[in-house]
């Protein structure tokens, strides 16, 4: 078993990568662009129906 000093250190690097990994990533814009793609499947009114979602996106991930 590895030293705790070893296990936090490890620990914080992996936070310290993945924080820098999803900033400025679309993964808070995925609910949005979910919501708009399964509006858009909807004939005729999806894609005005899409157009809030689609802005949502937009603003989270520019």
């Amino acid at each position: 078993m590895p030293p705790p000093l070893f296990r936090y250190l490890r620990l914080w690097l992996l936070l310290l990568t993945a924080a820098g990994a999803l900033a400025g990533c679309g993964l808070l814009a995925a609910p949005c662009r979910v919501a708009s793609a399964g509006l858009k499947a909807v004939p005729l009114v999806g894609h005005p129906a899409a157009v809030p979602t689609d802005s949502c996106a937009a603003t989270v991930d520019p």
